[in-house]
């Protein structure tokens, strides 16, 4: 149980990015007729391959969050919450934490090299960035949100990979925006969320300010809504006409209603932990993801 904590399953959600390529690509619109017909390996290649990479990266992430662990077990004993992660409690040793860091890294890249070079070597990238991230970049000031955007960019390409369709600049372009949102709202909650004359455990949050992240935030959240919008219009419209434009809502109340956790519930700290408990924002983003899925399906290029 200690070492699946080291994992941290609840930031798992993140991987789910991964499966954008198989939504957006419609390489399930085939599956009825393949299985009707019998052939089942044709139908499920793609959603197993996805299924695949997502696990590739669960196994990578894992990897970096215990070598995080392992590298700021005395920073995180002195805070209030991370004290409590297994390593920093004393339930798992710092040397245990580094084997399995290199155990779930190397099961991680042994099952990419099993979907292709391009799927390898972008969760190769991921996990050099996400190493880097731990050992330097989340100290510096707007590149530690840019390193996490980064890692969001890689698994939507690496999702794209899996199932062997063309990268989307679009998928690209979205998901670096909506990373750029996330972060910078994670580090406004934690910056609000500092007592008054206390040290942050976070370095960088001394270089922020409301205002400033108040700013940043703006900016990111309307330009993630504009990219999105420009993608409903114009992606494929020989195909889809204006009919992605009905999941436009589903991303303008997405953007609201966690802004609303953010400044309201001063949740905006744990994006895994907003996913997985506000009833509304699932019910939301169950919606765009079907209603995505349905006109992909309907779509035919």
């Amino acid at each position: 149980m200690d070492w699946l904590r080291l994992a941290r399953p609840k930031q798992w959600s993140k991987n789910l990015l991964l499966f954008a390529g198989l939504l957006f690509s419609g390489s399930y619109r085939d599956m009825p007729a393949l299985i009707q017909a019998g052939d089942f390996h044709a139908a499920f290649l793609a959603p197993a391959r996805a299924l695949l990479g997502c696990l590739a990266f669960v196994l990578l992430s894992s990897s970096v969050y215990a070598l995080n662990d392992r590298r700021d077990v005395e920073e995180d004993r002195l805070h209030p919450v991370k004290r409590g992660r297994p390593v920093a409690a004393g339930l798992v040793s710092p040397n245990e934490a580094a084997l399995l860091s290199l155990l779930w890294a190397v099961l991680g890249l042994t099952l990419s090299a099993c979907l292709g070079p391009p799927f390898f070597l972008l969760a190769l990238a991921y996990l050099a960035l996400s190493t880097l991230y731990s050992w330097w970049t989340k100290h510096q000031v707007i590149l530690d949100v840019l390193s996490l955007a980064a890692g969001f960019v890689l698994r939507a390409a690496a999702g794209a990979a899996a199932v062997s369709v063309e990268i989307s600049a679009w998928l690209l372009v979205c998901s670096t925006l909506l990373a750029l949102f996330l972060g910078f709202v994670k580090r406004r909650s934690e910056l609000a969320g500092l007592a008054p004359g206390s040290r942050a455990a976070r370095l960088t949050l001394a270089h922020y300010s409301l205002p400033l992240l108040d700013q940043m935030i703006a900016v990111v959240a309307s330009a993630t809504l504009v990219a999105y919008s420009l993608y409903a219009f114009s992606a494929h419209p020989d195909t889809r006409g204006p009919w992605m434009m009905l999941t436009i809502p589903f991303v303008l109340y997405g953007i609201l209603r966690y802004l609303y956790l953010a400044h309201q519930k001063g949740l905006g700290a744990a994006p895994e932990k907003v996913l997985l408990g506000d009833r509304p924002l699932q019910i939301d983003l169950a919606l765009w993801v079907l209603s995505s899925a349905a006109i992909v399906a309907v779509s035919r290029p």
